[in-house]
């Protein structure tokens, strides 16, 4: 049989490596991150979203709760990081203490619990006059 119709890379070997070696992909090493990246950035006043509140809280020590629906492995899990990034639909986490990185998609996040007072605006719930 041809591997290379399921195997792109010709160095995997099935069953030998634990995954598929990326190429040419870029890593990043959290602890090499400029300090910039982790300032509280400013966002509208008006959008009190998910996302942007992560925004303000980069570079914090978080759990991110997750709920994938239909799946029993992955039903109610906890992945515990720091805030690196986060867009309308996703959230990346990196955990320095295994090395790992984290792409978590908002629609299965239910909540984030913070070990320390969180940044946010006081403004997102100010009536406009």
């Amino acid at each position: 049989m041809n591997n290379s119709a399921y195997y792109p890379n010709p160095n995997y070997q099935p069953g030998k490596n634990s995954q598929m070696p990326a190429t040419n992909v870029p890593t990043y090493d959290a602890t090499q991150l400029p300090n910039a990246m982790y300032q509280a950035t400013s966002i509208p006043d008006e959008q009190s979203y998910v996302e942007n509140i992560l925004r303000l809280n980069r570079g914090k020590k978080a759990r991110f709760h997750v709920t994938v629906p239909g799946s029993i492995e992955w039903q109610d899990r906890v992945f515990e990081g720091i805030i690196e990034q986060s867009g309308k639909d996703h959230l990346i986490v990196s955990n320095p203490n295994t090395g790992e990185w984290y792409l978590i998609l908002m629609i299965y996040l239910d909540f984030v619990t913070f070990e320390e007072p969180i940044n946010y605006k006081k403004e997102f719930y100010l009536p406009n006059h």
